[in-house]
Formats: structure tokens, C-alpha cells, sequence
């Protein structure tokens, strides 16, 4: 005799085979969350650090939306309060499996990541002195114990220490420091090609792609003040380039004949040289600029030329050349000081006063942190406004931010010797 089989109801049946099939037939995608987070340094009227503002106070528009506020810390003097940590994002698990709760991570050690970058390839050899001794003013005025400290050379110094906590370790970097660059004389006497005068290009490319290696470094780090302190003469390009007939265009010296600049347009593969060269070095500092801010960094641009003027008559040198040369190196300085949240320390002898500010500005601020409710990827550059519901206050922030595309510019060749 057969023993009776236990039957599963009809009914049960269909349901159980609807639900495979359903599951078989829906893929599943999984979306990655990243949290932005930016710094913010409000300031009253006399200028002072306003210290009392809650997460409620502060109003973050990213392309004119408000975005909810995830994350809020006060940093002052270094040390943070009301930390307000943003919410674990879920990860997918495999239905089945039990795992035993998380362990809350640690938080960062609290502090500062100072990158100290040192364009050597934009400085001639007889300023080496001096910009040795600017710094040692950086490093007795700046920097403090607790500060994560990276020293970074572009050329023949020969520079990368860090990061490291060890201020004296850092320091011993002064005595590597060595010129490279060439003098303004050199540089007008130079015949342009369409890569633009000399070398001069293809320097400013190797001095682009070194920073931004490192910013790519710093973006991985997290709830720490990023200042780059970019000591430089600054690039003989026009950074307004893109603007071609724009009011901010640099014009004068060895470019006052405005048909340089012009470009054919029955013919748009022919371009002058000086206008095509700047162009592309503007792009190419334009990605640095996204970069920065994309790691949340802050760039200080210092000028160890200090107060600018004349130039000495037996260097053989026309004023107007030289005095176009000033305004195109300072202004590629500001430029990429003032478009990630920072300012330039140009035509100043008061180098102390103004890393004195800069400690100011890297010690006191808050951290917001969002993630965007805008899900497009194509969207890569978005605005940011951060706004305080007080009358008088000043609100300094970076006006950007993008993502990340797949890879990086490529490494241009192997500087040339002079």
C-alpha cells in the first residue's frame, strides 16, 4: 500500500511559481550615495567668526534647490562640537544570510591637512632664498601640532614628504628648495610656436597634472580642513582666455596687436598660437579648479615675489612687458585661489599678517554635509550657495563643486632641460 504524499493547495502552488517568475524577471540595480560636504566660515560685520549657528540657521541650494542637511559640525580652534553624523547609507545583502550589527566606525582624528605645494618649475633659481624663508614663516606661523602635513615639489627639488603629523620631519624640506624657473627676460625673448612661447606650456602642464594627482589623494580624506598653500610666481597665460573679446581679457606687452587673438572663422582649425596655448592651459587649470573642489580643498595661492614694481633697467627688460607679465601671473593666481573658496597672497610683504588669515580661516568654520536630490550623472559641475538667516552676516564658501568622471588627464611627457 502507498503511503499518502502531502499535497501543497493549488493555490499556494500558483502564488509560490508568480513569485519566482516575477523575481527572474526584474533585475535589480543598486545606486551608490555620496555625501557632500563643504565648508562654511560666517563672519559679522567686524568680521569676526560668527560660533553660535545651529543647522537650522544655515539654508544649501545646489543649482537654486535646497538640499536637506545630513551632516553639521562646528570647528573652532581646531576642535569640533555638535557633531551631527550623516545616516548609514544600507548596502544590499543576500536574503538568507544573518550578519551581526556594525560597529560604529571611529571618527577621524580631529585637525588639519595642510599640502604644502612648491611650483619650483615657476621660480627662477635667485628667488630659491627667499622662498626658503617663506617657508619657514609657514611653518612658524601655520602650522600646529595635530595639522596631517604633505610637502610637494613640481620640479628638480624633488620634494614629497607627508603626509605626515611630524612638523620637523615636513621642515627639513626647506633646505631641498631650488628654482627652476625662467626669468622674465628669458621668457619674452623666447620665439612662440603654437604651443606658445619656449617651454612655457608644457611647464605649466606639468605643474596642473602634479597638483592634481595630489587633490585626487585628498579627496579621499574625510572630516578634516583641507588648505593647499600653492607657493608660485604664478603662469604667463591669459586666464580669461576663453572669453576672447571679454573686458577681462589681458592685453599688452608682447600681445597688444589685437589681430593675435582673432580667429578665422571660415577656418576653425586655425588658431593663433598665443590664444590656442592659453586656451588649453586655462582647461587644464579649469580641472584643477574642479578638482580642489571636489575634495573639498582650499587653495591659498602665495606669491614669494611680495611687492612687485619696476624691474631694475640693466635687466634689459621693457616695462610693458613686464608689466603685462605681473598681471597675467597674479591673475592666474587669484584665479585659482578665489574659484576653491581661498584668496592669493600677491603683491604683499606682509607674508606673516597673511598666513596668519589663512590660520584663522582653517581653524574656525563649519562642516555641511548633503547628499544631492539631483540623481543625473551628466550633471558633472553644480553650483552651491550657502546662505545664514542672519542680517550681517558674511558668508565665505566654495561656489562649486563636480563629480567624478572615469580616469584622469593624461601625464604630459617628460620635462624638457634648458
Amino acid at each position: 500500500m502507498v503511503p499518502d504524499v502531502p499535497t501543497v493547495p493549488r493555490v499556494l502552488l500558483l502564488a509560490v511559481i508568480a513569485s519566482v517568475a516575477v523575481t527572474a524577471q526584474q533585475p535589480t540595480f543598486r545606486a551608490g550615495v555620496t555625501l557632500v560636504s563643504t565648508d562654511v566660515i560666517p563672519r559679522d560685520g567686524n568680521g569676526r567668526f560668527v560660533a553660535d549657528l545651529t543647522k537650522d540657521n544655515f539654508t544649501l541650494l545646489e543649482d537654486g534647490q535646497p538640499q536637506a542637511l545630513v551632516s553639521f559640525a562646528l570647528v573652532q580652534g581646531g576642535r569640533t562640537y555638535n557633531l551631527l553624523a550623516p545616516p548609514p547609507v544600507a548596502a544590499a545583502v543576500p536574503e538568507g544570510i544573518v550578519l551581526p550589527p556594525s560597529k560604529p566606525r571611529a571618527v577621524p582624528a580631529e585637525g588639519r591637512s595642510v599640502l604644502i605645494f612648491i611650483d619650483d618649475l615657476h621660480f627662477e633659481p635667485e628667488l630659491s632664498p627667499h622662498v626658503r624663508r617663506v617657508m619657514q614663516t609657514i611653518g612658524d606661523t601655520l602650522l600646529h601640532d595635530g595639522d596631517l602635513i604633505t610637502v610637494l615639489s613640481t620640479g628638480p627639488s624633488f620634494i614629497e614628504i607627508g603626509p605626515t603629523y611630524d612638523k620637523k620631519t615636513a621642515m627639513e624640506a626647506v633646505a631641498k628648495i631650488r628654482g627652476s624657473g625662467y626669468i622674465p627676460s628669458e621668457i619674452f625673448k623666447m620665439l612662440e610656436s603654437s604651443q606658445g612661447p619656449g617651454d612655457i606650456r608644457h611647464r605649466a602642464q606639468m605643474s596642473f597634472y602634479t597638483a592634481y594627482r595630489i587633490l585626487d589623494q585628498l579627496e579621499q580624506m574625510t572630516n578634516r580642513r583641507k588648505a593647499v598653500i600653492y607657493v608660485s610666481n604664478g603662469y604667463d597665460l591669459d586666464p580669461f582666455s576663453e572669453g576672447r573679446f571679454s573686458r577681462d581679457r589681458i592685453q599688452g606687452g608682447r600681445f597688444a596687436d589685437p589681430t593675435r587673438f582673432l580667429i578665422n572663422e571660415d577656418n576653425p582649425y586655425f588658431k593663433m598660437g598665443t590664444v590656442t596655448a592659453d586656451i588649453d592651459l586655462h582647461r587644464l587649470m579649469r580641472e584643477l579648479i574642479l578638482s580642489a573642489n571636489r575634495a573639498n580643498a582650499t587653495i591659498y595661492t602665495v606669491d614669494p615675489r611680495g611687492l612687485a614694481g619696476v624691474v631694475d633697467a640693466g635687466s634689459y627688460v621693457d616695462q610693458s612687458e613686464w608689466r603685462t607679465h605681473l598681471q597675467k601671473t597674479t591673475s592666474t593666481l587669484r584665479y585659482l585661489a578665489e574659484e576653491t573658496g581661498g584668496f592669493a597672497v600677491v603683491n604683499t610683504n606682509d607674508l606673516a599678517g597673511e598666513l596668519k588669515r589663512i590660520d584663522a580661516e582653517t581653524s574656525d568654520y563649519y562642516v555641511l554635509g548633503f547628499y544631492s536630490s539631483n540623481p543625473d550623472p551628466m550633471k558633472r559641475t553644480r553650483l552651491l550657495d550657502v546662505k545664514v538667516d542672519r542680517p550681517g552676516i558674511e558668508v565665505a564658501a566654495r561656489s562649486a563643486y563636480s563629480l567624478k568622471t572615469a580616469g584622469k588627464p593624461p601625464a604630459p611627457p617628460p620635462l624638457k632641460k634648458k
